[in-house]
């Protein structure tokens, strides 16, 4: 099973590139991650928010079609998704292992996910009540699917 975190965006900072990096190492073999950044649609020339998230949808759909086989789950980070703890995201990787297909966790760019994606997502899930910078959304999901991780393989990672 692949978890492929597919982020509309630039090239993340080198501090978030670090802690991004130090946390995909950290994944079993059986647990592959994998990062695709899909270029942001450039905010000149005119488009209207739906043209920008239409052209950032398209490159959306070719990151996971090239990075996921052809049974997989999409799973949108989104502001109004599904709160979820540690454990419930714990609970969802479990479930998704068992599944054996890839999941591809979608991360939009600054206006969002074209609402078309978000509605054919199987989940809909938030990482926070705050808003945040994108760099830290890649480094906080990482941190907490390993997290999620290490509490179903009873890692000493996490404490309760």
């Amino acid at each position: 099973m692949k978890l492929v975190i597919v982020a509309v965006g630039q090239k993340m900072p080198d501090w978030a590139q670090t802690a991004f990096d130090d946390y995909a190492k950290r994944f079993p073999p059986e647990l592959r991650l994998d990062c695709r950044t899909v270029k942001t649609e450039p905010r000149s020339g005119g488009k209207t928010a739906e043209q920008l998230m239409q052209a950032e949808a398209q490159r959306i759909e070719a990151a996971i079609d090239s990075a996921c086989n052809k049974g997989r789950r999409i799973v949108v980070l989104d502001e109004r998704g599904t709160t979820v703890t540690t454990k419930a995201l714990a609970d969802k990787l479990r479930g998704w292992q068992q599944q054996g297909d890839d999941v591809a966790l979608l991360i939009g760019g600054p206006d969002g996910l074209l609402p078309a994606l978000r509605q054919q997502a199987h989940e809909r899930i938030r990482l926070s009540d705050l808003t945040l910078p994108h760099a830290m959304a890649r480094v906080l999901l990482v941190e907490q699917l390993y997290r999620a991780w290490s509490v179903n393989a009873g890692h000493p990672y996490h404490r309760e």
